[in-house]
């Protein structure tokens, strides 16, 4: 191979190397920052993009969605109770350029701001507040962390509280609270139950009352009702005031029935005492 052969091919390779040092493709999801000599170039938007080699340096900014675990943070609530909190927080960088010139590692701050902010607002409540209210405490913190990461360019889309642990003796004592709250109200709906039955028997009273023969066809009915059963002697207590629409009736007696109204009668004693007769 002559010197004349090998200076083209010396000049091929060195432009592919150019070529390959200077193009860049970036995707759709992708903004490129690029710096020039140390200077901020405008962005570039997706798609093949030319750069100087050696010269200019690509910063690659991913533009979706970032799914972040907040790990596990120890918090006292205002009530005075330990807990173990943590969540996920969502967020996506809406401008690249703040992304990277006004913070180092946005990643990196966005979920540091996350644990404080966390620690912060749960600390400031009550646990029943925490327990019961969790997608109000989700809509504040999402309100707190995105305030304090615009200036970045990086908006916080999301954060929910997913798991919160107690101790042993708070989950004891919270099961025992609610077994005192289920007796409480089986006991209000007994009451409710016995005031209602109450009303209801006042209100038959009323009219059995109202209506004396009402009153002894119930009498009648609880005897058959009695006298339906095997039992060979029944002793049932009968009201006085039951009787009085018979004894109202007719004063005329039967033969045989009538009540004695002859004078005083005459005893032996009083024969033997009295002078003799004819």
């Amino acid at each position: 191979m002559t010197s004349g052969t090998i200076v083209p091919i010396l000049v091929v390779v060195l432009v592919l190397l150019l070529l390959a040092a200077s193009i860049r493709v970036l995707p759709e999801y992708q903004r490129g920052i690029v710096f020039r000599l140390g200077r901020v170039r405008p962005v570039y938007n997706a798609g093949l993009r030319l750069l100087i080699p050696w010269v200019d340096r690509l910063v690659r900014v991913d533009l979706r969605v970032i799914t972040h675990t907040i790990p596990a943070q120890e918090i006292i609530t205002n009530d005075n109770v330990s807990a173990r909190v943590n969540a996920v927080v969502l967020f996506r960088v809406i401008d690249p350029a703040k992304a990277i010139l006004e913070v180092e590692q946005f990643q990196v701050a966005t979920s540091q701001i996350a644990q404080t902010t966390l620690r912060s607002l749960l600390g400031r409540v009550d646990l029943d507040q925490l327990l019961a209210h969790r997608e109000d405490l989700n809509v504040d913190l999402r309100a707190r962390m995105d305030e304090r990461t615009k200036p970045w360019g990086v908006e916080v889309r999301v954060v929910e509280i997913k798991d919160v642990e107690l101790p042993e003796s708070m989950q004891r004592a919270m099961a025992r609270q609610a077994e005192a709250e289920r007796e409480r109200r089986a006991k209000v709906i007994n009451a409710h139950g016995e005031l209602q039955a109450s009303e209801e028997l006042r209100r038959a009273a009323d009219t059995l009352s109202a209506s004396p023969a009402s009153i002894q066809l119930r009498y009648l009915q609880t005897l058959l009702e009695v006298g339906a059963d095997q039992n060979s002697t029944i002793i049932f207590p009968m009201p006085i005031d039951l009787l009085a629409p018979f004894m109202g009736q007719s004063r005329t007696w039967p033969v045989g029935f009538a009540p004695h109204t002859a004078g005083p009668q005459t005893t032996p004693e009083d024969a033997r005492q009295e002078p003799g007769t004819a």
